[in-house]
């Protein structure tokens, strides 16, 4: 694959000649008129807000083993209303496309018998799990949430960097961040004609319920955490509590004749429906990993019985594997017939000898995955690397070329954000949260994360990116 150049950074809130675009004018009016010190006295606010709500992460391998806050920048991310319908409508497309893809590997495989992706790809997958083979799920639905990040180059030039199909996290902060800018700024909300995203459990909530076996009509959901101790606990029990679901445990939950109970103080309670937030490997001792105290010994056999709902599916891994992302535009093409509206980010593929020979040549310009990471752990970003970096990370290629793909360096877009001189540009992505049920549902918005450091291009929470609030405006 030849290489793009990389252009210019589109600045999302500043035209070209340097005024502020349209989609900006009214905020960036009220921006004009604060008088001095309000912006850092309300971000203040807000890491206080934050710090009593207890909206803090954990950072693996940290010697301190602590809890972080994440940083949230006060200054709002804006998109118009058609921007946002044309992003809509790709998102859509998109995951229609890969719970085709799921359920299609699951059953009859017809997208490997036409070798638009290879068998060795589907059926080597680590994440491919053959107990879910021939399991019919309710909707054909095998990611009910699915967390799509995207990157923005131009104005209407938006790339999909990956999908997040197995329990994709951060939609706490989308919430949280609309509540705290409410509290802080009524008068904008007033001024503004912004699109809601409050209603986003409700959504989840009819989304899980959907997810229930046919014969269920009032169905028992809980959402099932692996602890305190994790990374997203937080978000587990905000989203039941936002939900008005228990909380539970895998210790809180036993399986008896291939079905599932939770442990109540008035006796067992059958439970439907699960969304889960416990990787695979550890759902289940009896099925996977016989030393995982976070799972439930059985319910693999109840979910294959048709008596309990996981949401979301066990095996969705495959499909959010950077090496099966390549695929996608030709699933959207296979399954549905239609021209992907998004793109990807034009990727090698390390596992091809003439993508392996120029991405090794190429190292300092660009930016190289593991098939399976997240969370930006385990990448190299080639511009802001050392020497050292660039050759230890061409070392562990070479050892294992399959387990990475790479992608040219993509000047993110900008928006304004509040930094230590004032309000600057800084590069940013979105993470729109899709709920797929009987039909597919996301509201306006999403988590943007933000690159902090000035000319950084990793916007993850893990290595030092903030969020900040995504306003969809109202026709």
């Amino acid at each position: 694959m030849d290489s793009k150049p990389i252009p210019s950074y589109f600045d999302e809130m500043r035209l070209d000649d340097g005024t502020v675009s349209p989609i900006y004018a009214d905020y960036a009016h009220w921006l004009a008129k604060l008088p001095d010190g309000t912006l850092d006295r309300k971000s203040q606010e807000a890491e206080l807000l934050f710090r009593r709500l207890g909206i803090t992460f954990a950072v693996y391998g940290e010697a301190s083993g602590g809890e972080r806050l994440i940083p949230f920048d006060i200054v709002p991310r804006i998109f118009g209303a058609s921007e946002w319908s044309r992003l809509e409508q790709g998102l859509k497309q998109r995951v229609r496309a890969l719970n085709a893809f799921l359920h299609d590997i699951y059953h009859d495989q017809d997208i490997i018998k036409a070798g638009i992706i290879s068998e060795q790809q589907v059926l080597g997958n680590e994440m491919y799990r053959p107990e879910m083979q021939g399991i019919d799920l309710p909707n054909q639905v095998y990611a009910q949430i699915a967390g799509i990040d995207l990157v923005r180059v131009a104005e209407n030039d938006f790339y999909v960097l990956e999908d997040n199909l197995r329990t994709p996290s951060g939609v706490s902060y989308m919430l949280e961040n609309r509540k705290t800018m409410m509290r802080l700024f009524p008068e904008l909300f007033a001024n503004h004609k912004v699109e809601p995203v409050e209603h986003y459990p409700q959504l989840l909530l009819d989304t899980l319920r959907e997810a229930a076996p046919s014969n269920i009509h009032d169905p028992v959901i809980v959402v099932m955490t692996p602890g305190a101790y994790n990374s997203a606990y937080f978000e587990h029990a905000f989203l039941a509590s936002q939900m008005g679901v228990e909380l539970v445990e895998g210790q809180d939950l036993f399986v008896h004749q291939q079905k599932v109970y939770m442990h109540t103080t008035e006796g067992p309670q059958q439970v439907h429906v699960i969304y889960r937030r416990v990787d695979d490997d550890f759902l289940d001792p009896l099925a996977f990993r016989p030393d995982s105290a976070l799972g439930v010994p059985g319910l693999l056999d109840a979910y294959r019985s048709g008596n309990v709902a996981l949401a979301n599916g066990v095996g969705t891994g495959v499909a959010d594997d950077k090496a099966t992302y390549i695929h996608v535009p030709e699933m959207i093409r296979f399954y549905l017939g239609e021209t992907p509206l998004l793109s990807n980010v034009p990727t090698w593929c390390l596992s091809q000898a003439d993508d392996l020979k120029y991405v090794l040549a190429n190292l300092p310009e660009l930016v190289v995955k593991e098939v399976q990471g997240s969370g930006g752990y385990g990448m190299l970003v080639g511009p802001t690397s050392s020497k050292a970096e660039i050759e230890a990370y061409r070392q562990r290629i070479l050892a294992e070329p399959a387990n990475f793909i790479a992608q040219p360096t993509l000047a993110l877009s900008t928006c304004p954000t509040l930094v230590d001189a004032g309000v600057a540009p800084r590069h940013v992505d979105l993470r729109p949260f899709v709920l797929s049920g009987k039909e597919i549902r996301l509201v306006p918005g999403g988590l943007t994360r933000v690159a902090l450091t000035e000319g950084s291009l990793v916007v993850n929470s893990s290595q030092g990116g903030g969020t900040k609030d995504t306003w969809v405006l109202e026709d």
